[in-house]
């Protein structure tokens, strides 16, 4: 019997549901699963899982009693909502959460290490290993910094809103376990910058974006994690077939899991150890310089910061809302 593309995807390559939807993640069955403030955003909305946010606002005012603010109560809640979606998430299964560190700490080392720790202790008070959680931070400067202290603590990060080779570098030569390149939105702003309605998988610059990240890796024997992520087609899946991991959000699961067909494996350890490739070291300076040399990666991060910071601001109001209508 033929084997359809996700099946055969598994053979080569870790699947990543990304997603805060449990039914979903129940329904596929992949080892890890990854969230963003987006998506726990989002999942918080649907009307199955108003009990685990009810159930997140009512404890948050049983830690502070009866006297604290409306504000304080929401303020400990949304500390809190990402780790109860995460141990639901984990109670499916097998392998690793990530969990985000607010994005508004995005270029604040000291504050992205501490909200680290943070999450790290409330999954831990919960009887979950740090081995099951990476601590997702932007792939800024100041975000890898903070990463690499988390690192040598023994707190397992993943490094997401990363465009460019300067930002895989210096999270390889700085520990990170697992990056996340965004493949889509790399395309995205190809297609916007270019004109262009769109680009065949092969040419598809989110495509290229990872393979030369996972070619580098594997040339110089870096040990972070692959992950590719953001995707905006099936031809951009099957394209990074043998990349550490994938992240894909349920309806591209869904596709893959519909389509039969061959998958060739793309990405293979065996090829980039004979790829011809310079190795660049990455300090703050060379970092700020291809930085700024990277017209896409620079507005790309910028913007996806910016939407993150938009989302939590989306679900402070609605915590507020449902707090309002839980106490009236």
């Amino acid at each position: 019997m033929a084997k359809n593309l996700l099946e055969q995807l598994r053979e080569v390559t870790v699947v990543v549901a990304d997603t805060g939807d449990i039914q979903a993640i129940e329904t596929f069955k992949p080892r890890d699963a990854t969230t963003n403030p987006s998506l726990i955003t989002a999942a918080a909305q649907m009307p199955q899982y108003q009990g685990i946010v009810d159930d997140t606002l009512k404890g948050a005012r049983a830690t502070l009693g009866v006297a604290a603010s409306a504000a304080e109560v929401v303020t400990l809640a949304f500390d809190r909502l990402a780790v109860s979606f995460g141990l639901k998430i984990l109670e499916i299964i097998e392998g690793r959460v990530s969990t985000e560190v607010d994005a508004r700490l995005s270029y604040d080392t000291e504050g992205t290490i501490a909200k680290g720790r943070d999450l790290i202790k409330q999954y831990e008070a919960a009887g979950i290993t740090k081995e099951r959680v990476l601590i997702k931070i932007a792939a800024t400067w100041e975000g890898i910094q903070a990463a690499a202290v988390l690192e040598k603590e023994g707190i397992h990060t993943n490094l997401t809103l990363l465009f460019g080779l300067h930002q895989a570098i210096a999270c390889a030569e700085n520990g990170i376990t697992l990056i996340s390149p965004f493949v889509g939105r790399i395309l995205d702003w190809y297609k916007k910058d270019s004109g262009r309605d769109s680009y065949a998988p092969t040419e598809d610059p989110g495509v290229l974006s990872v393979t030369e990240i996972y070619n580098y890796y594997k040339k110089f024997g870096y040990k972070t994690e692959v992950m590719g992520a953001s995707f905006r087609n099936l031809g951009e899946i099957t394209e990074l077939a043998g990349s550490d991991l994938l992240t894909i959000a349920p309806s591209l699961l869904a596709e893959l899991q519909s389509v039969e067909g061959d998958l060739p494996r793309k990405l293979d350890p065996a090829n980039a150890a004979t790829a011809t490739i310079e190795k660049i070291t990455v300090d703050k300076a060379t970092f700020d310089r291809m930085h700024e040399e990277n017209r896409m990666a620079k507005e790309k991060l910028a913007e996806g910061i910016d939407g993150f910071a938009k989302a939590l601001e989306a679900l402070e109001k609605l915590l507020s809302e449902r707090l309002a209508s839980l106490e009236a």
